[in-house]
């Protein structure tokens, strides 16, 4: 059953592609679409009901249970293994629904039968991503991935987009060898490329074995994952102007998880030498620089792709910081920024179509101009800000849970900075709409799906904790008082931050400096080298 998650997907991309001559074989997709979504929800059940919970400290879900498939029936040692816990599951169910939201959005947009057969190529990539348990496996799903993700920056050969696309390709292709080096020492030490067997064997090795494989390996997740200091890859392939605006959503919304997902993997195989203080510590840095850097932006796409680096930085925050809640907070804020920043992402394609320009200084009045584009664009800044009752609130909640001291101060600073850069980013709702500039029709069936991504930001707010019980099979309960104190500091932030926008960010001569720092190719390399003898250093000489 599993295996035709991977390759059903693969198999509509090739008949969309050879039969692609009319509406009816998009019909197709989208029912096909569909009928991936209704499988993965009756497969998340069935994994829910087959999963040994581990508990949410140490990591929840992870370890060899759930439903377990090996294709060619050979032992786990052997062949292909593919496995469906809860965690696994939620990807899935995430997978096929961004790709539905996609596939509508693009409907009467994208018409050339290559676009529909690498978006469902590139589906069945990422779900065998989330499905298997072999180091090598990841390694050719994510070379699949990188090619297809690589072509769809490229779509629109645009100048601009031809750089971006080959920024992206070359840093990625340079870290897989980070990563094939890595398993290929963990193979030699272990006998095995299965993750939860490795698991078992690391246990019987020495330390200073497993250190080199595991730097290896997370050097390639920290660039995957766009962290300081690898993560100018990031805004050039989701903010580069050819991608469709749907690639950009889905790579922003969802793509770049399975780096996250992998972590929490890895960290699972790697435990007896994982550094958790190390990553809380990148995670707290990307996420100030990442608001930084978004702050500094003018153009609407790059303050989205620059604010995805920012929230990983917090998402990594959440994974490390060791609360009572944070480790669900943070998976449930990967599903939220999943929802609110595609979203914004499909929300900004529209816009920048019908205004002809994606700078937010030159776009006014999108409420006047496009109410339900306004609507679901603001329900999903309330939600990425964290505005009680919206989804971004419940998991920010939970992430900050137990938290005291400094680490309740910066996680606040957080929350505020995000909260300054859309407070910048909704300037382009208010207003009367420019003269100059002639909005054009928007297409229904690109509003439909943005609604309804905008409505799940209010929704996963109001009912989050039985989101997060029919998801993760938790049960967490949102303390009044502390929900209260949470609002406050929300509103105090609020204030605070247009404030700080009226007086200082429009001002800024600084960011606009901020803003010309872009590492090209040889600074990614660079930046890999030196990531590289830092976590070796301390993990080899400090722990």
């Amino acid at each position: 059953m599993l295996v035709y998650f991977v390759i059903v997907p693969i198999i509509v991309g090739l008949i969309l592609y050879l039969l692609y001559k009319s509406t009816l074989v998009r019909i197709f997709a989208v029912i096909a679409q569909l009928g991936l979504v209704i499988a993965s929800v009756y497969m998340f059940i069935q994994a829910r009901a087959f999963t040994v919970y581990e508990g949410a400290i140490k990591g929840g879900f992870l370890g060899e249970s759930g439903i377990i498939e090996r294709i060619g029936g050979y032992e786990s040692v052997m062949g292909i293994t593919l496995m469906a816990d809860t965690l696994s599951a939620v990807f899935i169910m995430l997978t096929a629904f961004f790709f539905l939201i996609g596939v509508i959005y693009s409907f009467n947009e994208q018409k050339k039968p290559l676009f529909w057969m690498l978006m469902f190529i590139w589906q069945g990539a990422l779900m065998g991503i989330f499905l298997t348990s072999d180091f090598f496996n990841i390694f050719v799903l994510m070379e699949v991935a990188t090619l297809i993700v690589t072509v769809l920056i490229l779509f629109e050969r645009a100048k601009r987009s031809m750089y971006d696309g080959l920024i992206y390709f070359m840093a990625n292709v340079v870290i897989m060898q980070f990563y094939l080096l890595g398993a290929g020492y963990l193979y030699r030490y272990t006998g095995t490329l299965s993750l939860y067997i490795a698991n078992e064997q690391l246990k019987f090795i020495e330390r200073e074995y497993i250190i080199l494989p595991y730097v290896l390996i997370m050097t390639f997740i920290v660039l995957k994952s766009a962290l300081v200091p690898m993560f100018s890859w990031l805004p050039k392939a989701h903010g580069t102007p050819g991608a469709p605006s749907s690639v950009s959503a889905i790579l922003s919304g969802l793509h770049i998880k399975s780096a996250v997902y992998l972590f929490l993997r890895f960290q699972y195989t790697f435990e007896v030498v994982a550094v958790p203080e190390f990553f809380l510590a990148i995670g707290i840095i990307t996420a100030i620089v990442g608001f930084i850097m978004a702050l500094a932006q003018s153009d609407a796409k790059l303050v989205l792709a620059y604010h995805t680096i920012s929230q990983i930085g917090l998402i990594f925050t959440g994974f490390n910081i060791g609360g009572p809640y944070s480790y669900i907070g943070s998976l449930y804020h990967m599903v939220n920024h999943a929802i609110f920043k595609s979203t914004l992402f499909l929300a900004t394609g529209i816009i920048s179509y019908a205004y002809g320009t994606r700078t937010i200084y030159d776009i006014k009045g999108v409420f006047k101009s496009m109410p339900l584009v306004g609507t679901a664009t603001l329900l999903a800044i309330f939600g990425i800000t964290g505005t009680p009752i919206f989804n971004g609130s419940i998991s920010k909640y939970f992430i900050m849970s137990g938290q005291q001291g400094i680490m309740q101060y910066i996680l606040i600073f957080m929350s505020l900075g995000t909260i300054i850069s859309f407070v910048k980013f909704s300037t382009m709702l208010w207003g009367k709409p420019n003269i100059n500039i002639e909005t054009k029709k928007v297409d229904i069936a690109q509003q439909i799906p943005i609604l309804l991504l905008g409505s799940l930001c209010f929704l996963g707010g109001v009912f989050g904790q039985q989101f997060i019980l029919f998801m993760f099979n938790t049960e967490l309960s949102v303390n009044p008082a502390g929900y209260l104190e949470k609002i406050i500091i929300f509103f105090i932030s609020l204030v605070v931050g247009i404030l700080i926008y009226k007086y200082y960010i429009k001002k800024s001569k600084l960011l606009k400096r901020v803003k010309q720092i872009d590492l090209g190719f040889r600074g990614i390399c660079i930046a890999m080298g030196i990531f590289f003898g830092i976590m070796l250093i301390y993990v080899g000489f400090l722990q």
